[in-house]
């Protein structure tokens, strides 16, 4: 029996050895899902400023994608959930971003309004202080 050994470009060479692999380094959009079908999707403006968490299944990044406006999953309401459709206040997306191995999206938006349902600016308007929460925002 004989073995047969092909030799590797240096490129993937250092992909094997390294372990990554084309979702890692590649130019294909490929989102790793979690077990329930999510990833999670930090939303910041055109500053950086971060507005909110929130999470996106394969249909909400095509919606997303398809409409220019940020649409989520929403695991309360168990649907789909287009960010602004009763308040108006939607979120144009400028950019989207995914992270090193494709688990997470960067959403860059430019609001129409509050992101927060409460009405502040961002989900992140109170700092945690011991078991005290002070509102910053």
């Amino acid at each position: 029996m004989s073995s047969y050994t092909a030799a590797l470009s240096p490129e993937l060479e250092h992909r094997y050895r390294s372990g990554m692999d084309d979702r890692e380094q590649g130019t294909t959009f490929q989102p790793k899902f979690d077990a329930s079908g999510l990833v999670t999707a930090v939303v910041s403006d055109r500053s950086g400023a971060l507005l909110m968490v929130a999470h996106m299944n394969a249909e909400a990044i095509a919606a997303t994608q398809a409409s220019g406006e940020a649409t989520f999953w929403s695991r309360s309401r168990g649907r789909l959930w287009k960010k602004g459709e009763t308040s108006g206040n939607v979120m144009r997306v400028i950019e989207m971003r995914v992270d090193c191995d494709q688990d997470a999206l960067w959403l860059i938006v430019e609001p129409a309004g509050p992101a927060c349902h409460t009405g502040a600016t961002s989900c992140f308007y109170r700092r945690v202080s011991d078991d005290v929460l002070e509102r910053v925002g």
